[in-house]
């Protein structure tokens, strides 16, 4: 994992530091989680992921001859 500076305000970082506090986490925390997110590489992003080698991996389809089968059919 690397390491990363950032200059920020005094007095915003006593506000997110208690903010933190208050929700049971750490700045580092937060910041790390907003920029999986702002990157995407977050859970959404995960999920979408796996979800489109899925589909990619499934043989379903109407086959090459298109649809061989009547709507009746599919009720039946």
């Amino acid at each position: 994992m690397a390491n990363l500076t950032i200059s920020v305000d005094d007095h915003v970082l006593q506000r997110a530091r208690k903010r933190a506090l208050e929700r049971g986490t750490s700045v580092n925390a937060i910041l790390n989680e907003y920029l999986e997110q702002y990157a995407g590489a977050g859970a959404t992003a995960s999920a979408l992921e796996e979800f489109l080698g899925l589909a990619a991996s499934i043989e379903a389809g109407s086959g090459p001859e298109g649809r061989t089968w009547t709507r009746d059919e599919l009720y039946d």
